[in-house]
């Protein structure tokens, strides 16, 4: 299982937010890029970025952050926010993102998850960011009709290989990550699952990864000093 450190980024800062609400914002750096170098000297060689900004509105107004960190270091690194055209696709991959991740354009617009995953193949992830049971789009300000299980059998008929999960009501709460939701997901679908909000200690990624999820973010719980990144690494293997 990979363990996934995250920087999220808000005007070339690394914040992060407490369940989505971008009023409950933490700034933890004003350089993202040694952020990265912090994980890289733990021993992480993932990492998984999110242009909070671009979430919120589409865009990519922090992609030249994003291109200073993937430059900085050899990661396999996943990227996203606001990826909602093929040209936005392209622009990461070129500058060294490993896999991007479609979040509000895979609700959206199932034309272009198709046409992405039929150009990209496993390139190519998507977000669930999942709300009272239901996916959210836009930063998680907007709820749509999607049941979260309608849409991953709906994305894995179009061929995605990877599904990132988040309960947006545990993340940035420090609680514990819903195990029963990934457990369901992963007996449930072929897909890749990474799971995502509220991871906190050893014990879950261990469960996690007995599980077969495929990963794991840590966001607040290593920022806070909670979870040890060198730990949960060996953890994870």
């Amino acid at each position: 299982m990979k363990i996934f450190p995250a920087i999220d980024l808000i005007r070339g800062k690394a914040v992060r937010l407490r369940k989505g609400d971008y009023a409950e914002m933490t700034v933890y750096s004003d350089d993202p890029v040694s952020v990265a170098a912090d994980f890289k000297s733990k021993g992480a060689d993932c990492i998984h970025l999110v242009d909070l900004e671009g979430a919120k509105s589409g865009g990519t107004p922090n992609f030249e952050t994003v291109k200073r960190i993937l430059s900085s270091g050899k990661f396999f690194s996943e990227v996203g926010g606001g990826i909602r055209n093929l040209a936005t696709v392209e622009k990461y991959l070129e500058a060294g993102a490993s896999r991007v991740i479609l979040g509000t354009s895979a609700v959206e617009d199932q034309a272009f998850l198709t046409q992405a995953v039929r150009l990209f193949g496993e390139k190519i992830a998507v977000g669930a960011d999942i709300k009272d049971g239901f996916v959210a789009v836009r930063g998680w300000l907007e709820r749509s009709e999607l049941s979260l299980r309608d849409f991953a059998v709906r994305i894995q008929d179009v061929g995605v290989n990877t599904l990132i999960c988040t309960d947006i009501s545990r993340d940035g709460e420090m609680r514990g990550a819903n195990l029963g939701l990934y457990r369901e997901l992963t007996q449930g679908f072929k897909m890749e699952i990474v799971a995502s909000g509220g991871v906190t200690s050893i014990d879950e990624i261990k469960t996690l990864r007995d599980c077969g999820a495929g990963g794991a973010i840590i966001g607040k719980a290593y920022y806070e000093g909670l979870i040890s990144l060198e730990d949960a690494i060996a953890a994870a293997k």
